[in-house]
């Protein structure tokens, strides 16, 4: 692994990281411009797209995780899981 966490992601991190800054921006853009208009529906419909971006930023953070440690796993710095037992 790099000095750098950014140099170190997986595509897809790097994928959802992107799509949650542009739909955060775009819902930040839709609620000033409600806000500055007054217009409540659009107002409602920017803080929904803000929890949409907000919810594609916490599933990156967890394939980030999920890749550092498997990352550690195989660099054997940490061990497997053990399997549940029913």
């Amino acid at each position: 692994m790099t000095n750098t966490p950014w140099e170190a992601a997986s595509p897809r991190y790097k994928k959802l990281v992107f799509t949650a800054m542009g739909v955060m921006g775009f819902g930040i853009i839709l609620a000033i411009i409600g806000s500055n208009i007054p217009s409540l529906p659009l107002v409602y419909t920017a803080i929904c797209i803000m929890v949409v971006g907000m919810l594609c930023h916490i599933v990156a953070l967890a394939v980030r995780a999920r890749d550092t440690r498997n990352w550690r796993i195989a660099n054997g710095l940490a061990t497997p899981r053990a399997k549940k037992k029913k």
